[in-house]
């Protein structure tokens, strides 16, 4: 192992400490078993714009890592809506092997690449599903059968709501990843007050090594979604819930 690499381990060790998660050697090989393969994909599809090695570490990674310490219960059901490349779900899933984990992206090619991780790294109970959240959020199969979804960044704070909340049991949780934007926040009361959500906290942070600010906001479902949400595809994003 060369130097660089055992400097990249150690920052991916590193920053994941300072969010409370000790990482062994077999998972730490994983992440860097999973960061090759998305260089090797990125060059034939878009998964990332972020190619230097030690931004995946910290921009992918350790930016996904940041939401294990909401995750109390390691035997959750959790589903990762629009999760694009894996993030936060394939990191969270290699921390937390128990977890039981949906991938949920409206790109075939993307699932595609998916499968090869989770095929490559060995991971049981994860799986991709090829379809809009405003779809899978309506199939009985999928509506209110897991105790947390998260969404990375996706959309605006209202729109995520309608993606993903339907996903959630009541008494679970939405867990929405986002950048330094606090305004969606105060935009998102209608959305809560329609879908049955209400914000537990808001973890304001930056990313460790930097000066990136990250917003994670924790959403408590306190009661069942109207079944006419969410609206058909393309409605949420077009006219909001604001």
């Amino acid at each position: 192992m060369g130097e660089r690499e055992l400097e990249l381990r150690e920052l991916l060790i590193k920053g994941a400490s300072g969010f409370g998660v000790e990482l062994d050697n077999e998972k730490v090989d994983k992440f860097f078993t999973y960061m090759g393969v998305l260089k090797e994909w990125n060059e034939k599809m878009n998964l990332t714009a972020i190619e230097d090695e030690e931004e995946i570490i910290l921009k992918h990674f350790i930016d996904s890592i940041s939401i294990c310490p909401i995750i109390k219960d390691r035997k959750s059901t959790l589903i990762d809506v629009g999760t694009g490349a894996g993030f936060p779900g394939i990191p969270v899933k290699i921390v937390f092997p128990e977890l039981k984990v949906k991938l949920l992206d409206s790109l075939e090619k993307r699932t595609k690449f998916l499968d090869e991780v989770i095929n490559i790294l060995n991971l049981e109970e994860i799986s991709s599903v090829h379809s809009r959240a405003e779809d899978k959020g309506l199939d009985p199969d999928y509506r209110e059968k897991y105790d947390i979804s998260t969404a990375r960044a996706v959309a605006n704070l209202p729109v995520l709501l309608e993606y993903c909340l339907p996903f959630v049991k009541v008494g679970g949780y939405f867990i929405a990843m986002k950048g330094s934007n606090t305004e969606e926040i105060e935009n998102s009361k209608k959305a809560l007050d329609i879908l049955g959500g209400k914000i537990e906290d808001v973890l304001e942070f930056n990313l460790p090594f930097s000066d990136i600010k990250r917003n994670v906001v924790i959403v408590k479902k306190f009661r069942q979604t109207p079944t006419k949400y969410p609206r058909k595809s393309g409605k949420p994003s077009k006219n909001p819930l604001i």
